[in-house]
Order: structure tokens, then sequence, then C-alpha cells
């Protein structure tokens, strides 16, 4: 079975054609950094007006390449949330017009789930359910025991921001450019992570949730009591070191308690899978694949091309979910601004048990 995958949630435009024998047969995938780099940040009017003008072309370019072509496609998949609406109905709309001008299936896919599920893809041999997942992005950071397709369990989450916001944010506060992350990864490589004492937030917790706001505002104080004077490229290079070990501690203290939780529950899983686009940082793979190894567990990651918003997820999650028996969904589907995995999940504010 083939499988058209769309991905417009945020600042990619991303197609795919994958097969459930895990084969790639096309990928393409069309950054939008240069629209929105003069803004520090993604504007969603301009990334959706991108994504109108991109997506028909570059699925044709990827129908090209595939000696099939549309004929060989069996369903179309896009991605319906969670993301910036305008370019997640600019996804939808396109995928579920070319589902009912061909009769095909239409999967719905969970933004998240995607990225739960890549390593099924990528690695080999693909992790077994349960696994633990640690997804962290611009936009999320939990820790989640992925017990199959559509089955996962939240143990934590952020209470403020995501770590890749963080990562953004503190590299406009130095000067640095956007996106953030690999912006602040390139300048720590030079710097000291010792000149700065910056806090590791949640460090300590009995609990398995983040938090980042903290971190960023004391990397401002540490900014504004420089008093307008602009930073040599030492100082810029040591604050972003700082920044990253405060961060990759935090990551691998609550990813650590996760692993208690995860093993406390008996579960039979031996790997810990990162997600998302902030997995492609370097320093944190690495401070993540020591714990897993003192702890029993082989860590996966994705390749960086799959790290960060991609459609090959997307179609994956599509055939996983109709490997798993999940019918397609209709073509009256509404996209939803809001998926979690685990919607029955509690809050993070209050919940868990304090230090």
């Amino acid at each position: 079975m083939i499988v058209l995958g769309i991905e417009t949630s945020c600042d990619e435009t991303s197609v795919a054609l994958v097969g459930d024998d895990r084969r790639v047969h096309a990928h393409i995938t069309r950054s939008q950094l240069d629209l929105h780099r003069a803004y520090g940040g993604v504007v969603p009017e301009i990334a959706a007006r991108d994504h109108l003008a991109a997506l028909d072309p570059m699925v044709r370019q990827a129908l090209a390449g595939f000696a099939p072509g549309l004929a060989g496609v069996d369903a179309v998949a896009a991605t319906a949330g969670p993301g910036l609406i305008g370019g997640v109905l600019v996804g939808t709309t396109y995928a579920k017009g070319l589902a009912l001008a061909r009769g095909l299936p239409f999967f719905a896919i969970n933004h998240l789930e995607g990225h739960a599920l890549t390593p099924r893809l990528t690695a080999d041999p693909p992790p077994d359910f349960p696994y633990l997942l640690l997804l962290v992005s611009g936009g999320h950071c939990q820790l989640l025991v992925v017990h199959g397709v559509g089955r996962y369990r939240r143990l934590g989450t952020t209470v403020d921001d995501a770590v890749g916001e963080a990562f953004d944010k503190v590299a406009k506060l130095l000067g640095l450019g956007y996106p953030g992350g690999p912006e602040i990864e390139a300048a720590a490589r030079t710097g000291d992570p010792g000149r700065f004492p910056l806090p590791a937030p949640m460090v300590g917790r009995r609990d398995c949730h983040f938090s980042f706001s903290g971190l960023k505002a004391a990397v401002r104080r540490l900014v504004d009591g420089w008093g307008g004077v602009p930073p040599d490229a030492r100082a810029v290079a040591d604050v972003a070191a700082s920044f990253q070990a405060a961060v990759a501690a935090s990551l691998r203290d609550r990813t650590g308690r996760a692993i208690e939780v995860f093993r406390g529950e008996r579960q039979q899983g031996g790997a810990l899978v990162v997600a998302g686009g902030v997995a492609a940082n370097a320093m944190l793979r690495a401070e993540l694949s020591a714990l897993a190894a003192t702890r029993g567990l082989c860590l996966l990651a994705p390749p960086l091309a799959l790290c960060t918003d991609n459609a090959a997820m997307i179609a994956w999650a599509a055939l996983e979910r109709r490997r798993a028996g999940l019918a397609a969904d209709p073509l009256e589907f509404r996209a939803r601004p809001r998926w979690p995995l685990d919607p029955d999940a509690p809050p993070a504010v209050g919940a868990g048990v304090k230090a």
C-alpha cells in the first residue's frame, strides 16, 4: 500500500510517498525560513499563503518521480492538527479534494502521532510497543508511554513553554538568528557552560513535568545586566552553552524520572525514543543516549531530516493506523486546533506530587 502524505502545520511544506514496506518512494520538504526570518518567528498568514502556492507543484513533483504516478497511490493523509490552523486547512483541504476526486481513503493525522511513530519507520529493527517517548519541539514538550497506535499515556508535559520555543526566545535575546535551536547549538560549541550558572528547571521533582519560562527569565535578567551594551562573541557563546547545559540537565532529570515510572509499571519496552525538532540537537542526543545506557534502554532518534516536521511521518502514521485496523476518516472531518495524544491526562498545573 502506498500513501501520499502532506504536512503543512507550521513553516515546512512537505510531501511524501511511503509504502507499508517502510520504503520512502519520494520525500520533498520546502522550508519557509527565509520568509519568516525577518520577523524572528513564524507569521501564520504568510505561512498559509506559501503552503497554498507551493503544495500542488510539490505533489506533482513527487508523483513525477514515482513510476506508477497517481494511479499507484492507495490513500491520502494530511496533518489535521495540532498546528497553525491556516496551514492545517490548506493541507487537509487539498488532501480531501484529491481523495474525493480519485475515490481514495483519507486519513486525518495527528501531527504528534506522526512524531511518535516515526522510529517505527526509520529504526532497524523498529521498536516494539510499549516504548517511552520524549517529544520535544517548538510547540510541544511531553513524555509519553506509547502503548500502540492511538494508545498513549502522558507522564509529563510542560507547565508553560515548550523547549524549542525557549531556544528561539533565548537566541533572540542574544542577537542570534532564527530558528534559535541551530543558532544556540552552533554558538555553544565554543562556549563555557560553567561561566553563567543558570537554573535547571524542575530538577528533583517527583513528577515528570517540565518548565522553561524561569530559565528564559534568568537569561533575560543576565542580558539586561549588560546595560544595553552589546556582548562580545565570547559572552554570547558562554551564555548559549550555559543555557543549553541547563536545558540538557532538565531534560535528563525529567526523562530519568519518567523511566522510573515506566519501569515501575513493569513495562516490557526497551526503548527510549526522542522525536521532534529539538531531537536534532547533538548535545541533547548525547546526554539522552548516556542516560538510556545507564538505565538499560536503547535510545532511538529519527535521522535529522525526519526530526523536524515532514510528510514521511504523516504517511507512515496513516499506514500504521490502517495496519492497526483503524478506519479512514470521513471527508466531512473538520480540523481541530488542539489534539492531545492522551485526552484523559490531568492538567499539568498542580498535577503530580511535589518534591
